[in-house]
């Protein structure tokens, strides 16, 4: 978990706390999340935003996801979770 964002474990809990909150408050429209379920938020989109950068080569192996990135990719996760939502 350390490589997430090429940082400590504190520093993916910041970071992470940071991309989610500033995705939530990008995408419109009104996700119920805690404190924890946002830190959780960004940094399953830094995972996303590595995982398709280095699938598309604009990551080398090992290097972690950028911040903007990382708010990207909680922003197709927030869409993709609305979507599930309105099915059940």
């Amino acid at each position: 978990m350390e490589q997430i964002f090429g940082g400590g474990i504190l520093w993916t809990l910041l970071i992470g706390f940071l991309a989610g909150l500033l995705a939530r408050a990008i995408k419109p429209g009104n996700d119920k999340l805690g404190f924890f379920m946002t830190i959780v938020l960004g940094i399953l989109g830094a995972l996303l935003a590595r995982f398709i950068g280095g699938a598309l080569g604009w990551y080398s192996p090992g290097e972690p996801a950028g911040f903007i990135a990382s708010v990207v990719g909680a922003i197709v996760l927030l869409f993709i979770y609305a979507m599930v939502k309105k099915k059940g």
